[in-house]
């Protein structure tokens, strides 16, 4: 009998310590399968982030493949739905607000047929395939091989995504067709005579010094075979697809409400990119009231100048007088470079230097086939095994359409204290779960590069007064966007009246301007990350300085933002409120 009550009592011990009765056990054992799921359905994520285990093969893009995902997706999320958050230790709980956020954005996605659109006015999946070159590091030939095979694959993942955007003609669902002007060379750029001279061979240029001549010869020939073969031909199809079909026969709405379940599309992109509960009315509001504050800083720092003239003859007068733009792509480059290097320098003012990242980053110029259609500048990310740093592009493009006095805010964004501390810091935490190392959220991402436009003002940037009205041109030119996006796709703006509200409060260039807003048509909702995340930022700051006061620093502030990755809105304010109560006590 006694034995028996012993019995029963190590089975019940046992069964309390089964994962399954561990919240904290249950959502690791749930992530980790998610991850696993994740790299396994998208090997191009698996190779960026340095897992190699299906370095053969692309994604697979048919209708079975995706509904397959989504039922995936559709039972993680009801199992997280057992797990209540409260439960689980701090650092597991901020994984369970990212991880959440994260799926609730992949099952809307398919819900909302998001798939069936899958380019933007200057991106789209036929240039993250384009990257891939730049991702490899290639040492075997085992490796070499594998490339290979992905090559060979390409007209595949070509022909899966046409049969989508192909389906998405037939219901309706497109990019509309004005943002598509010269889209096409986006794709012809890839279309190239010599296969010797296409991206894709790039690793084949160099190979390992110990790889006998043989197979290096046998992986060359393989390698401009499968290039001139199945890579260029897929770039074509995918070209006259463009020219024939897609664009002649694209919406000539612009509104994203105007496509099937498009009102409450939108509705939920607004939630999601900004992270927090939000109406396109509300946001709209706000950009309202933001657009006034900073026409008043904007208008006393033009009086500074001097200048006699009304506000639009100052923004005319900025953007035609050839002082502020530079007179060749190496000027414009090499002063992009310069600011970037002096803010280096200034970054332990700001931050503790054990926080700042290892990973370095270059400067250069946006590829010429994308350049038309791009923005002025951009962060490019580089995987950790990669042989290059990351990368600060800036657009030449048009040269009178990139005027100097923005730079010094363009590049604080882009590059440090912006994009590239946010990323790199976050990539090299080691100390959590991966899947904290690669998700990224724009509110957080474009909020906090927002926000560092204006640390530039703490540490000696924007002495001239053309520079300090470039920085408050770009902040104005977020807080348009409040206006501009949600006016395009939930309150029946033109495309007209959105630029010709962008070009009345800010001093950006008419190109830029108009390339602006077709990516705010192109891609509903992101455009609102930025002010709603650096509006945030600020009022956390504020309210620090205010309840810590002299006990304030503003370095542990900024780890305490940065530290964590990217976060929900709401996830970073609970952090923020547990560093005052802990720093004040």
């Amino acid at each position: 009998m006694r034995s028996t009550v012993l019995l029963i009592l190590l089975i019940g011990l046992l069964g309390a310590c089964r994962p399954a009765s561990d919240p904290a056990a249950r959502f690791r054992a749930l992530l980790d399968e998610s991850w696993a799921f994740l790299l396994q359905e998208d090997p191009l994520t698996a190779t960026y982030v340095g897992v190699h285990t299906y370095d053969d093969r692309l994604p697979s893009m048919t209708p079975a493949d995706l509904a397959r995902r989504d039922a995936f997706w559709a039972r993680v999320e009801q199992q997280l739905e057992t797990i209540d958050p409260a439960r689980l230790p701090e650092d597991d709980r901020i994984t369970y607000d990212i991880f959440r956020h994260w799926l609730t954005h992949q099952r809307a996605v398919y819900r909302f047929r998001g798939y069936l659109i899958p380019i933007t006015s200057d991106g789209g999946f036929h240039l993250r395939l384009g990257r891939l070159p730049e991702w490899l590091t290639l040492r075997t030939e085992a490796a070499y091989r594998n490339y290979l095979a992905r090559l060979e694959a390409v007209p595949t993942y070509m022909a899966q995504h046409i049969a989508l955007m192909r389906e998405g003609l037939r219901q309706g669902i497109t990019q509309p067709k004005v943002v598509l002007q010269d889209y096409t060379a986006t794709i012809a750029g890839y279309i190239v005579a010599d296969p010797a001279q296409s991206v894709f061979f790039r690793p084949f240029q160099e190979l390992p010094a110990m790889m006998p001549d043989s197979v290096r010869q046998e992986l060359r020939a393989a390698a401009l075979q499968v290039i001139q073969e199945r890579v260029i031909p897929a770039y074509r199809d995918f070209l006259r697809f463009m020219e024939t079909e897609y664009i002649p026969n694209a919406r000539t709405t612009t509104a994203l409400s105007a496509i099937p379940d498009g009102r409450a599309y939108y509705e939920y992109l607004v939630r999601y990119y900004t992270t927090l509960d939000l109406r396109p009315e509300e946001v709209h509001e706000i950009g309202r009231q933001e657009v006034a504050r900073i026409r008043a800083e904007m208008d006393s720092v033009m009086r500074s100048t001097g200048f006699q003239g009304s506000f639009q003859e100052f923004l005319q007068f900025l953007r035609t007088d050839p002082r502020f733009y530079a007179r060749s792509a190496d000027e414009l480059l090499r002063e992009a470079a310069w600011i970037a290097k002096q803010m280096d320098g200034r970054l332990p003012a700001l931050f503790h230097v054990r926080t700042l990242p290892r990973q370095p980053y270059g400067v250069a110029p946006v590829p010429p086939h994308l350049q038309p259609r791009y923005t002025s500048g951009r962060y490019i990310l580089a995987p950790p095994e990669s042989r290059t740093g990351a990368y600060y592009w800036v657009n030449p493009y048009p040269l009178n359409g990139r005027p100097l006095y923005v730079l010094e805010a363009l590049t604080l964004h882009e590059a440090v204290p912006g994009h590239h501390l946010q990323h790199a810091m976050r990539q090299e935490r080691t100390d959590v779960h991966p899947f904290r190392r690669w998700v990224s959220f724009s509110a957080f991402g474009e909020g906090w590069a927002l926000y560092a436009e204006k640390l530039g003002k703490e540490v000696g940037f924007y002495t001239d007064p053309y520079r300090e009205f470039g920085r408050l041109t770009y902040e104005m030119w977020r807080a348009c966007r409040l206006v501009v996006d949600t006016g395009l796709h939930a309150l029946g703006w033109t495309r007209q009246q959105a630029i010709d509200y962008m070009a009345a409060h800010t001093a950006l260039s008419l190109h830029e301007i108009t390339t602006e807003v077709d990516r705010y048509i192109s891609w509903p909702g992101q455009a609102l990350a930025y002010k709603m995340g650096e509006l945030t930022i600020l009022r956390l700051r504020r309210e620090a300085e205010r309840r810590l006061g002299s006990r304030f620093d503003l370095r542990d502030f900024h780890e305490v933002v940065l530290r964590q990755g990217d976060l929900p809105l709401g996830t970073l304010q609970r952090l923020v409120e547990a560093y005052i109560e802990q720093t004040a006590k």
